[in-house]
């Protein structure tokens, strides 16, 4: 009964909007784009947490902000996104925190922090970019900047392929990194350079192991 209370309050967190879309997103999911869900239980863990995400096309935050049902998930996006009136009233609504990518934004990790002192979840593309050659071929280290200071669980999550008109996707869920060295080291340079590896040596380990499954489960 406990359990039940709390998921229907965090679910009370939610906008309007980010509830209703992800409603309506929900219904194409099943049917012109289909979306296949790995052990998305795994994103109903209680907050805070960090979750990262492979980053391969725009709609990637709405995939994710689908499969988890329990949270309402304040993605960090482009300061970029807020230039277009409409995408800005979206951003908002979506309680999304843009981040100038180009320079180091304090008011941005602020916020970031906020998020994680809240016991809420933080969505990150730690790629920064979905135009890189290659899956996690670089990892920005203001995620690992975040995890330290909030010595956060941080969840991977995979999403296998862009989404295609009646061909599935699948999105796979992971456990939770291993961490508690590093945290017990503490924050500098060469313990973010970990980080930053484990992160992308996670996300390509999940390329590897789902490829074949992902295959035969079409």
């Amino acid at each position: 009964m406990a359990e039940h209370t709390q998921v229907q309050t965090r679910k009370k967190e939610r906008t309007f909007v980010y509830s209703k879309g992800c409603m309506v997103v929900r219904g194409i999911f099943h049917t012109l784009l289909p979306v296949k869900y790995h052990n998305a239980q795994g994103m109903d863990r209680e907050g805070p947490y960090m979750l990262l995400a492979n980053h391969q096309s725009w709609i990637d935050p709405v995939i994710i902000a689908v499969g988890c049902r329990a949270h309402e998930i304040r993605f960090v996006g482009k300061k970029e996104l807020t230039k277009n009136k409409a995408l800005a009233w979206l951003v908002r609504k979506l309680h999304m925190i843009t981040v100038d990518r180009h320079n180091t934004d304090m008011q941005a990790m602020r916020l970031c922090n906020q998020v994680l002192k809240e016991g809420k979840v933080l969505g990150i593309f730690p790629e920064g970019t979905r135009h890189l050659p290659d899956m996690m071929s670089e990892v920005e280290t203001g995620a690992a900047v975040l995890a330290f200071r909030a010595k956060a669980t941080v969840l991977p999550v995979y999403v296998q392929s862009k989404l295609k008109l009646f061909r599935r996707t699948h999105v796979y869920v992971g456990d939770p990194l291993s961490l508690a060295d590093l945290y017990e080291q503490g924050m500098n340079t060469d313990t973010i350079k970990e980080m930053c590896d484990r992160i992308q040596h996670t996300f390509w380990d999940m390329r590897e192991q789902y490829k074949d499954t992902a295959r035969k489960m079409k």
